[in-house]
């Protein structure tokens, strides 16, 4: 196949825009045939829990992925396939915004497919496209303000600051941390000709659309008292701290090494370029961004939905590079080798399709994650990604057991209290079928959902530290102890414990349990 620059009008279905949605629908198609392999990741267990508690906010994330979920179930139910099914949705649209942009910077079919190609074997992309979670949408919707800039700045309507505005007003019901790209893009704009565009009302017209979107959400904020600044202040102390320089390292490793000369081409040789010049705003987003996760030592994959665009333009760059030096073998051997790569880094790390014994005995060579950890905190033989979604029905049971091997009168008066939403998740969504009672955490939401009609007479509770036990209930048993395989060491040989008589009545006690992070 041909994947030089000119349109074959004649052939539509071999087109530049064609290839990007084959490519796209095989994405979408790879996550709903592996959906649900591995089970629940624990946060779909929270958001679930979310779901029951439809609001205008919670602690630790805007309301829109709770919507999602609830719409999730009612429409597929409530299996892992199900849940996982909008974010795959989303992650498949983030590679056809990034084969649309370069078609919008004047890419040929091949640098249209590159474009897609790279977006779709990026696995700080592809990964989020196996679980429900913010993230997924998050990259759509950076990837749709991208789109609209593009659109902006090529043709000239500045009416389409208000397509960008809507764009981040969605991302801002999605993910708070669109805000630093709406930073970068108005400082982008100071540090280019595109300034002009500051001096007409669009793009404060786009900025207040984008705002009312966030009113909800910060009236949310103000009637609970603000309880995501605290849990962003607590924030940093869950993270592995890295130098820029491993920043960098990370970046490059995990949106996948072969596709460096993609988006290393395009911020350098375009953006920064003469003919880039139009589109320099773009380069300066990247380089701001990175600076500003970097000296936060942010999580790696919050600069990811700031590559689609640099993908576009190294797409670009690329095609007109082998054009120049009539170098076509390059075309088909580089996509091979994006593709081989991408099937290679998926398989092992991203995508659930193998048996984990297979998996756990290869990564677990190499420490599980490979020595790229986002958080301080054991990692299993498993990535992260993987070891998540196993142990939580396991857990449930043990937990059961335990109850089940209180008194009657016990059981009546007893609740499950857990030390995280993950577990508080587990237990809410697999504990009715073991006649479990809902769970009460002191974790992020689950602290403002409250303890419920929990007396504290008894209570069954497993990952909260022994010492926080201790400083409540008079009595404290250990009944037995969570094992599992190839979960995450922190939920491995946790104590489950029955504890009795509060001190204080246990409404007073609540707060003692509270922790944002």
């Amino acid at each position: 196949m041909d994947w030089g620059a000119k349109p074959l009008v004649h052939r539509p279905l071999l087109g530049g825009v064609a290839i990007v949605v084959y490519l796209a629908c095989a994405k979408l198609i790879t996550h709903v045939l592996t959906a649900g392999n591995y089970g629940f990741y624990r946060d779909e267990l929270y958001f679930v829990a979310a779901s029951k508690h439809l609001d205008f906010g919670y602690v630790d994330f805007p309301p829109l992925v709770a919507v999602v979920t609830a719409l999730a179930r009612v429409v597929f139910g409530d299996s892992a396939a199900a849940l996982q099914f909008f974010p795959a949705l989303a992650s498949a649209g983030v590679v056809v915004l990034a084969g649309l942009m370069a078609r919008e910077l004047g890419g040929g079919r091949f640098a249209q497919g590159i474009a897609a190609l790279a977006t779709l074997v990026a696995p700080n992309i592809l990964v989020f496209g196996t679980w429900l979670s913010m993230d997924a949408f998050d990259q759509f919707n950076w990837a749709l303000a991208s789109y609209a800039l593009i659109l902006v700045f090529k043709r000239g309507r500045p009416r389409l600051w208000l397509f960008f505005g809507l764009a981040a007003g969605v991302g801002l019901l999605t993910k708070v941390t669109i805000l630093y790209f709406g930073f970068a893009v108005f400082a982008a704009l100071l540090l280019t000709p595109a300034r002009r565009h500051l001096l007409t009302p669009w793009p404060w017209l786009g900025g207040a659309v984008a705002f009312v979107f966030l009113l909800p959400y910060l009236y949310w904020q103000v009637t609970h008292g603000w309880p995501t600044l605290e849990f962003w202040g607590n924030y940093g102390g869950k993270l592995d701290p890295n130098s820029p320089w491993e920043f960098l390292l990370e970046q490059v490793l995990t949106m996948n090494p072969v596709t460096l000369p993609v988006w290393a081409a395009g911020l350098y040789y375009y953006l920064f370029s003469r003919e880039g010049r139009p589109y320099r705003v773009f380069g300066f987003v990247f380089v701001i961004l990175f600076a500003i996760f970097a000296f936060q030592n942010a999580k790696f994959y919050f600069l990811a939905p700031a590559y689609p665009m640099l993908f576009a333009a190294g797409g670009l760059t690329i095609e007109r590079f082998i054009r120049l030096h009539e170098w076509n073998w390059l075309k088909p051997a580089y996509v091979s080798l994006l593709m081989v790569a991408g099937v290679f880094v998926a398989v092992l790390s991203v995508l659930p399709v193998l048996p984990v014994e297979a998996v756990a005995k290869t990564t677990g060579l190499v420490g599980g994650n490979a020595g790229i950890e986002s958080e301080a905190r054991k990692t299993a033989e498993l990535p992260q990604t993987f070891a998540f979604r196993h142990g939580w029905e396991d857990m449930v049971e043990t937990i059961a057991g335990v109850h089940d091997s209180l008194s009657d009168r016990e059981r009546t008066v007893s609740c499950v209290l857990a030390g995280d939403f993950g577990e508080a998740g587990a237990v809410d969504f697999f504990g009715p079928a073991y006649g479990l009672p809902q769970a009460i955490s002191g974790h992020n939401n689950y602290y403002l959902w409250g303890p419920g009609g929990c007396s504290g007479e008894v209570v069954i509770s497993v990952g909260v530290p022994l010492e926080r036990l201790e400083a409540v209930f008079e009595e404290i048993e250990h009944a037995d102890t969570v094992t599992c395989e190839y979960c995450m060491p922190v939920e491995n040989d946790l104590p489950v414990y029955v504890a009795r008589d509060p001190r204080i009545p246990f409404e007073e006690a609540w707060p003692q349990f509270k922790h944002y992070n």
